[in-house]
């Protein structure tokens, strides 16, 4: 299934996006770890700094491949919809027309 962006997957840009959310995560926990660090001595006070930016970046990082999960069951679900819908319109295709007609109900209108 291709998208608009170049003929690229949308798992792919999902795993790029997902690696660089990640990516920038860590970069975030380690600047911040770096600058308590530097500014103060007592490592309880590291700690309250640093515990305080990873709970809200792990926040973010799980709500966005929360979504990202949630997408793509989506797309599956639909995907197995469209295919189940086709068959249904070909297998109904190939019935005699009484047949047909009895089983949607069209007989009794």
């Amino acid at each position: 299934m291709k998208n608009g962006m170049a003929g690229t997957e949308p798992g792919g840009l999902r795993l790029k996006y997902g690696f660089w959310v990640v990516i920038a995560g860590l970069a975030v926990v380690a600047a911040v770890f770096v600058t308590a660090t530097l500014r103060w001595s007592a490592a309880s006070d590291v700690t309250t700094a640093v515990s305080s930016v990873t709970g809200v970046v792990g926040t973010i990082v799980g709500a966005f491949f929360g979504m990202q999960l949630g997408s793509a069951g989506r797309e599956k679900a639909e995907a197995a919809r469209e295919r189940a819908e086709s068959l249904a319109q070909r297998l109904a295709a190939a019935l005699p027309p009484e047949v047909a007609q009895r089983l949607v109900g069209a007989d009794k209108a």
